[in-house]
């Protein structure tokens, strides 16, 4: 048995790093932890968890192949959990960002059934903001 907890990462390949990292410092909040311009590499923290930027024309990134494009992704979403969800303090937030973000709906995720927006970052991978069963 392998006994899962969280999520501990995630890595995302990205074009334009500046603006990813504006989206993912300035408006989720995540914070630079480490940064390895060498090889192409910026660690976030987001919460306990962490997201992995990695430019696509960098060291690590130029394994990877091409971008991921309208016609293809290496990704289909990130959920992170938010706690305090209070939708009108995100949204405001968001609109704030002009960062357009779809309507509240009930949500499965780890802890259960819980209200959840979708976003989208500046590269097109779909966000989802995600709060507790007892936020509903």
């Amino acid at each position: 048995m392998i006994p899962i907890r969280e999520i501990d990462h995630l890595v995302l390949r990205v074009v334009d790093l500046d603006r990813m990292l504006h989206f993912y410092c300035k408006v989720l909040t995540c914070t630079i932890e480490r940064r390895q311009d060498d090889i192409g590499l910026v660690q976030l923290r987001a919460g306990r968890s962490m997201i992995d930027l990695i430019p696509v024309a960098g060291k690590l990134g130029r394994l990877g192949g091409a971008a991921a494009g309208k016609e293809g992704r290496n990704l289909d979403h990130l959920c992170l959990r938010v706690e305090p969800f209070d939708e009108q303090s995100i949204r405001q937030h968001l609109l704030v960002h002009r960062i357009e973000a779809g309507p509240i709906e009930s949500r499965y995720g780890a802890e259960g059934e819980g209200p959840s927006i979708y976003i989208a970052d500046p590269e097109g991978n779909v966000v989802e903001l995600k709060g507790s069963p007892t936020s509903c």
